[in-house]
């Protein structure tokens, strides 16, 4: 009897064995071909780098074109090629190398082991600034987070125009694509960066392999953004009423209410000139109070009166006079006299000795 798991389990350092004319010694019916177009700065890096690719292709018995007035490049299959999936991946090597990808890179996908993924970005946003934003987001600054998550993945990535080409292992393009396409949709790489980097400790430990890791895994909240701010003012809608508002008064009207419609044009104009005189001397007298401003003396402020000295501390003079005295014994530079008494005693000791 053995373990469930054991057998869903892939064994440590188990290689898939590689595919060989053994396995298809009559070699395949069919030609196939492949091509795909490449951009106008991509050609000097082509040509380069040509013969190179040939040489890859030929040892998988595939061959390659390079048509620089058309811009394309086609493999096609040959009468000794005995891999079908070579085809594919030669396929995959002109797409990689067609998105910028090196080719010291590119060549990788020949491997069995290695896989590629070309992810399209351009249309999964509207606004270029946006989208242009959320791509250097991606890279991060001088190319630390795409340097993190190439580590975290084991894939070469590379973001390149409105694609971002990954070249790895199935396990790192399967992540490498969900961080990309979560970027693109606003959520910043960082926290997909921190659950793979908490998934690579935990996968080292044989124990929790069987194990959900559901509660290892940290739970990001989307925070809610500030209420927008309310305006200063507010257009209130009036009630709704069946009656039209009611019509404005004419000019006519007004000179009626007020009586000047019966007056004289003498006496219209007479109040017209009466109210150009009361505002010109309303001006003259706000324009007087300005100049007047200038004439008005600043409020001095109050003098403060000093206070005297307090002569509550009474001196002591006594102290004083003994520091005197003792001061004036002391000559500046002379040995104190205890010190000359000892040393005369110390010199009479000597010449008794002798």
């Amino acid at each position: 009897t053995v373990d469930e798991s054991e057998l869903l389990t892939v064994p440590d350092g188990w290689k898939e064995p590689a595919f060989t004319r053994e396995d298809n010694p009559k070699g395949l019916l069919e030609e196939s071909s492949f091509a795909t177009l490449f951009p106008k700065y991509r050609e000097a890096y082509l040509k380069e780098c040509w013969p190179l690719v040939q040489k890859a292709l030929n040892e998988l018995y595939v061959n390659a074109t390079l048509d620089l007035i058309e811009g394309s490049m086609t493999v096609t299959t040959t009468k000794k090629t005995f891999d079908p999936y070579a085809i594919i991946r030669a396929r995959d090597l002109i797409k990689l190398l067609a998105r910028s990808v090196p080719f010291e890179q590119a060549v990788r996908i020949l491997q069995d082991d290695v896989a590629c993924d070309i992810i399209k970005i351009g249309s999964l946003v509207r606004k270029r600034e946006t989208f242009i934003k959320r791509r250097g987001r991606l890279l991060g600054p001088k190319g630390s987070t795409l340097k993190a998550l190439e580590l975290l993945t084991n894939c070469y990535i590379m973001v390149q125009g409105n694609t971002v080409s990954a070249l790895g292992p199935f396990s790192g393009l399967k992540e490498v694509r969900k961080v990309v396409l979560d970027t693109m949709k606003n959520i910043h790489p960082i926290y997909n960066i921190k659950t793979l980097m908490i998934k690579r400790e935990l996968s080292k430990d044989p124990e929790l392999r069987s194990q959900s890791w559901e509660r290892f895994l940290p739970k990001f909240k989307r925070k809610n953004l500030k209420k927008r701010k309310e305006p200063k003012k507010k257009n209130t809608k009036q009630e709704y009423t069946p009656f039209p508002p009611p019509q404005p008064e004419s000019q006519v009207d007004k000179e009626l209410a007020s009586g000047e419609y019966f007056l004289k044009e003498r006496q219209k104009k007479r109040k017209q000139m009466e109210e150009i005189k009361a505002k010109q001397a309303d001006a003259v007298k706000k324009r007087q109070e300005e100049r007047n401003k200038a004439f008005i003396p600043p409020k001095e402020k109050p003098v403060v009166k000093t206070k005297k000295a307090s002569t509550e501390k009474k001196i002591d003079i006594e102290a004083i006079k003994e520091k005197v005295k003792n001061a004036k014994k002391k000559k500046l530079g002379a040995i104190p006299v205890e010190e000359v008494k000892l040393k005369m005693a110390a010199d009479e000791k000597k010449k008794k000795k002798k």
